[in-house]
């Protein structure tokens, strides 16, 4: 009874309580029956569970039998394709080794044949050597041969030669050396005085005919040299953006280049030169106005008369106002107070005025502070010294305009303007026309001359000044018997200190003439440049 209650204890609890009466009346009436049932059942579980573990290992070792033949055809086909591959490495191998030394067979037969016709080629010119060596021995023999027959000549020579020699000797009585020398110191002394005497004669007519002469060389000197300078001086350039603005300038019919050179009075040359226009005019202010315009016209894109006039006369009011400007700036550079309006406006207008390349407002406001600072140091008036030095040039602003020379030109302006008579005096002076009558006309001339030669001042440059200088000694200290030479007054003058022992005094005339002759021909200057030689002889003795 203890068993069939803890049997049905279990089975509640496995299967929860047991509601039914009809089943606890079973398991109270046939505890054995179902015990045996659980028994059954567990003994069919273990059975089940025996057999799925034999079945699921049967499964197992026919799938490794059937891994085990796999994998026993991949390893024998893998042993196959190596095979396989072996033999097809093998064969390239050994095409390869074939074709390798088919190559190098090739190569060892063409070095082969090189090596060949090398052979025959240095076989060819040992033999052309051979040849040339026997011909050359034979040539050797021959001249060893004609070199015998001309040293016995030479001999026979020399003593026909030396009796000839001691029969003059004999009959002069004078050896050969003695005769010689008397000879050449014969002909040298005659050349020496006749080219001493030509020299002097030539440099004579040449004094005689200088004016004449100068005139002509200065004659061919503008005709030669006016084209560049007028071209230099009287044309302007103006860059355009684009071609096309040189048929806008030209307009309908050529009317806006005929509206603009009747209004400004300066030509304008339209050709070729690429976004340029080319402005030609004498007078340099038309010419500014000119340029201004055009460039005012560019910009603005409408070029049409009435807008030609327009910026014209905008451009002219815009040049009056620089020339005033400028007027007004240089006299406050230089300290210059109570001019007439009328002469600052025309110190205005010397900022578009060149000479020889050199700004003649800088010019005149330089010639001003240097004219000052040697008034200065003499302690004469600096102010009418600086003034006469700014006005000095006042002609060239209206030479264009007016006949005459800048000077007179310049007199009359400060005449008519009521200037003191020393400045007039001193822009009279100041090229030399009249004589000057105060120490400041003298000043005036000074800085002019100064301002004007002055390295770098006009056309050149001071790195070919200094080369000219260098250039000059240098030629000086080729000739024999120059001690030392000095390029002086800005290279005018070459000053040359000989040697006495070398050079006597005739000789110093040939010597003067030949370094000039050298000059003219290895340099380019302006002017004539003097060639000074200077001769010091000196005897040293003591009274004991």
């Amino acid at each position: 009874m203890k068993c069939t209650i803890h049997y049905l204890w279990l089975y509640e609890s496995c299967f929860g309580t047991l509601q039914n009466k009809k089943i606890r009346e079973v398991f109270f009436i046939e505890p054995i029956s179902f015990i045996l049932s659980i028994i059954c059942a567990v003994i069919g579980l273990l059975l089940g569970m025996i057999v799925g573990i034999f079945y699921r290992k049967h499964i197992a070792e026919a799938k490794v039998g059937v891994a085990e033949d796999r994998a026993e055809k991949i390893v024998d086909e893998a042993v196959k394709d190596a095979e396989a591959r072996k033999k097809e490495i093998l064969l390239e191998a050994k095409e390869d080794s074939i074709r390798a030394k088919n190559e190098l067979e090739k190569e060892v037969r063409d070095r082969r044949n090189e090596l060949q016709r090398n052979e025959r080629r240095l076989f060819q010119k040992e033999e052309a050597l051979d040849r040339k060596t026997e011909s050359l021995e034979r040539k050797e023999e021959q001249m060893a041969k004609k070199l015998e027959e001309l040293e016995e000549q030479k001999e026979e020579a020399k003593q026909l030669r030396e009796k000839q020699l001691q029969k003059l000797e004999r009959i002069s009585g004078l050896t050969t050396e003695e005769a010689k020398n008397y000879i050449l110191a014969m002909v040298e002394t005659d050349v020496k005085h006749e080219a001493t005497l030509m020299i002097k004669e030539i440099e004579s007519k040449a004094k005689l005919e200088a004016d004449k002469r100068s005139r002509e060389i200065v004659a061919n000197a503008i005709q030669r040299c006016a084209v560049d300078h007028v071209a230099e001086t009287t044309v302007s350039v103006v860059q355009l953006p684009n071609d096309e603005m040189k048929g806008r300038i030209i307009g309908r019919e050529g009317r806006n280049i005929r509206a603009l050179e009747t209004l400004t009075g300066i030509d304008l040359i339209i050709d070729d030169t690429p976004e340029a226009v080319i402005l030609s005019g004498f007078d340099p202010i038309r010419r500014e106005i000119a340029r201004i315009a055009l460039e005012k016209l560019i910009v603005d894109g409408r070029v049409h008369p009435s807008r030609i006039e327009e910026m014209v006369e905008k451009a002219r009011k815009e040049v009056e106002t620089i020339i005033r400007d400028e007027g007004e700036s240089a006299t406050f550079d230089t300290g210059v107070n109570g001019l007439h309006p009328e002469l600052i406006k025309l110190l205005g207008k010397l900022k578009y005025r060149t000479s020889y390349g050199q700004n003649v407002l800088k010019h005149s406001i330089e010639v001003a502070h240097l004219a000052g600072l040697m008034a200065a140091e003499l302690g004469v008036d600096v102010n009418m010294a600086k003034r006469a030095g700014l006005l000095h040039d006042i002609g060239k602003s209206v030479d264009h305009e007016m006949e005459g020379s800048h000077v007179s030109i310049g007199v009359g302006l400060l005449k008519r303007y009521k200037e003191n008579q020393t400045i007039i005096n001193a822009v009279e002076a100041h090229h030399g026309d009249v004589e000057p009558q105060s120490i400041i006309a003298v000043l005036v001339q000074a800085a002019d001359a100064i301002s004007a030669a002055r390295p770098g001042a006009r056309r050149e440059t001071l790195e070919s000044y200094i080369k000219r200088l260098q250039k000059l000694e240098e030629i000086a200290d080729q000739f024999k018997g120059v001690e030392k030479s000095f390029a002086i007054q800005a290279g005018r003058e070459l000053r040359i200190v000989v040697v006495p022992e070398d050079v006597n005094d005739e000789g110093m005339t040939l010597l003067a003439r030949d370094i000039a002759k050298k000059i003219e021909e290895e340099l380019e200057y302006p002017g004539q440049i003097k060639v000074n030689l200077i001769r010091e002889t000196r005897a040293v003795d003591y009274a004991k």
